[in-house]
């Protein structure tokens, strides 16, 4: 046996697949994309029993036939001689409905063993599975684990290990249901059927690996599979009908199995049930989603502003330490005001905030781990249905909260470019976490008591506006059949803490190493333009790189109620990340604190004598929330669309939007007495 094995996880979203890869690997995960396909792959490695045993956390699938990005990749990886061994992870208590891909999985005659997972919420459910049973009937290993209380993982992993083991042995015969015999195959379909397998077996290629599958596939008329055999004509063995039965004989099957392997179940109302009737309701449904992000945001308000005070007293020690410090050594007054006014002004500024930003993340893991979220795009299906798309465009927007990178990613699961290109358009304006810090200091700055509720109609504006645009480009597009959503509601559970821990650690992950790397090296080329001019070094701001550049764009930005050149350059400086506006201000205005009550008053002061007041600071939220987005996010844009031109056009146009808007605001609360 090989030293090196290769165990792809496969099933249904929501199954709890990579719960279960998480379980496995921890935090030792490598991201990559698939070759050729944007479509992130996930892989990790344990060693078991001696040998390198490498995971890949597959994406998503109902079935084998493929239509979105991702679910092609599925299939391809599945398909390939790459895998060793497939776990096809099972959610137990909605058996049924995963057994379809379980079947197909079957008829790759790959090693297979199933995984058997929340056994927990089944005995819960009053749900019986024999288990053993369905082993006989389906041929292959059905392991019971628990993969967010890491339960079976070993058992799991040694049947795996069997099966690769022994690949080649005839060690797993199906069984009939029926009759105590075994079968050459878990699905037999009706004889017509199987004589046009048959048939369509003896056109293909001798040394073909899977002649049932591929066989099966071409009498479904499945796509890809013609494709690799464009010569192959089947049209005189089919019928139109054939791959209708085909899906309709499985289903069937699934029934037996079900009825064979399910042995009883409580009578109770379901607990999901009775909460779906209020969570999916077209109108409560919606409200009570807004009612979770409002609560959202009074724990990031509340509980991370009273942690960020320790972060600031830390700040503050670090500045002062680092000045004694280097005067001490009589270093240049150059380099001490390069340090502390720019390196630790700006990535000391903006660290200040990471608690708020990690409570908005644990939110985000909990209400997605909970089962929630799908919820949320099962919702919005019919108002998405309006704008020309599907329920399933609502789920990147969603996404867009945490940050644009993702969520720009899952646009994937759309079938057409077109909508996909729609999704890109809209989701960046969905206030993402990066935006977070500038809501923060400017509400905090500004708004008193009224902070949270003015940061909080940054994400309601967002969202309209997205839809708004959304509405708009369906306008300019021919009317086509929206298909319907299908999507798996699965039963709600207490969120797996271990889950959250991953899920959040990697975002954490990712704001420290844009504060170690991004955002510290716009620190010191904000500084250096700051206190260089054309003359060289001056103390006199005015005369900087910087001034001279903000009061080239400052004019533009007169209308909207930015017109002050720090204002311009701290809105450039974001567009590399969006929390670079924050530790622009600290660096501009040499304040290193600016999440402390001392910053914020210092700040407050220096903006009020520019003229500065509270409309002009929620058009800076505005404007912020709406106008070009960050470097990562038009690199994924590029990336996803395979189209700089389109990256530049969706910069320009986002630009448009955010001036138009934040300019009917400012020229409306000015109408209003309020400037």
């Amino acid at each position: 046996m090989k030293k090196e094995i290769t165990v792809a996880f496969i099933g249904n979203p929501n199954c709890g697949k990579t719960t279960l890869f998480n379980a496995y690997t921890g935090a030792n995960l490598k991201v990559a994309n698939w070759p050729g396909v944007t479509v992130e792959r996930m892989e990790g490695a344990i060693q078991d029993h001696g040998k390198t045993i490498r995971l890949i956390d597959l994406p998503g699938t109902y079935s084998l036939s493929s239509y979105t990005m991702e679910e092609r990749v599925s299939r391809d990886f599945i398909v390939s001689d790459e895998v060793d061994v497939i776990v096809d992870v099972v959610d137990s208590s909605t058996l049924e409905r995963s057994l379809y891909l379980t079947l197909q999985l079957l008829e790759l005659d790959k090693p297979l063993v199933l995984a058997m997972n929340m056994m927990d919420i089944v005995e819960k459910r009053g749900i019986d599975l024999d288990l053993h049973r369905l082993s006989e009937i389906l041929g292959v290993p059905c392991v019971p684990v628990t993969a967010r209380k890491k339960k079976g993982l070993k058992a799991l992993m040694h049947a795996a290990l069997h099966q690769a083991e022994d690949a080649g042995a005839i060690n797993h015969r199906p069984m009939e249901i029926h009759r105590e015999a075994t079968r050459k195959y878990t699905m037999i379909y009706s004889s017509d059927l199987e004589e046009q397998i048959g048939k369509v077996e003896n056109l293909l290629p001798e040394k073909i690996g899977n002649p049932r599958w591929t066989a099966i596939k071409l009498l479904e008329n499945d796509e890809a599979v013609r494709k690799t055999y464009p010569d192959l004509d089947v049209s005189h063995i089919a019928d139109k009908n054939t791959a209708d039965r085909i899906i309709n004989e499985k289903y069937d099957y699934i029934e037996e199995i079900m009825h064979e392997a399910l042995l009883g179940k409580e009578g109770k109302d379901d607990l999901t049930d009775r909460i779906d009737s209020v969570l999916t309701h077209p109108v409560f449904g919606l409200l009570f989603f807004f009612l979770i992000m409002a609560l959202v945001f009074v724990l990031t308000f509340t509980l991370g502003d009273w942690i960020s005070g320790y972060f600031e007293l830390f700040i503050e020690w670090i500045s002062t330490l680092v000045t004694t410090g280097l005067t001490s050594i009589h270093a240049a007054d150059w380099l001490i005001r390069l340090i502390t006014e720019g390196i630790i002004a700006g990535v000391g500024g903006i660290l200040t905030f990471l608690p708020n930003i990690a409570i908005l993340f644990i939110a985000l893991a909990f209400l997605e781990d909970s089962g929630y979220m799908a919820r949320v795009a099962y919702v919005m299906n019919d108002l998405m249905g309006h704008l020309g798309l599907s329920g399933r465009a609502f789920i990147p927007m969603v996404l867009g909260f945490g940050c644009s990178v993702p969520a720009i990613m899952a646009s994937r699961t759309l079938e057409t470019e077109q909508d996909r290109r729609r999704v890109m358009l809209v989701t960046p304006f969905m206030s993402c976490s990066a935006k977070l810090p500038t809501y923060i200091l400017f509400s905090g700055m500004f708004f008193g008591s009224n902070a949270m509720w003015a940061a909080y109609s940054m994400y309601i504006i967002g969202f309209a506006v997205a839809l708004l645009i959304a509405w708009i480009t369906s306008k300019t597009r021919k009317a086509k059949e929206i298909k319907p959503l299908l999507i798996e509601l699965p039963i709600y559970k207490l969120p797996s803490l271990y889950t959250v821990y991953i899920y959040v650690w990697e975002k954490v992950k990712d704001f420290l190493s844009k504060a170690g790397t991004t955002i510290f090296f716009a620190s010191i080329v904000l500084w250096l333009l700051l206190n260089f001019g054309i003359h060289g070094f001056t103390e006199d701001v005015s005369a900087s790189f910087a001034a001279s550049i903000g009061h080239v764009i400052a004019p533009i930005l007169v209308p909207v109620g930015l017109g002050w050149w720090q204002i311009a350059v701290a809105l450039v400086a974001g567009i590399s990340a969006k929390e670079v506006v924050v530790s622009s201000m600290g660096v501009l205005f040499g304040i290193s604190s600016l999440n402390s009550a001392a910053g914020i008053s210092g700040l407050q002061t220096i903006l009020a004598s520019m003229g500065f007041g509270a409309l002009n600071a929620y058009c800076m939220m505005l404007f912020c929330l709406l106008y070009i987005p960050c470097f990562a996010t038009l690199a994924t844009i590029r990336k996803e669309s395979n189209s700089t031109a389109y990256m530049w056009k969706t910069a320009a146009f986002q630009l448009a939007v955010a001036w138009v808007i934040t300019f009917a605001v400012f020229y409306i609360g000015r109408l209003c007495g309020l400037a």
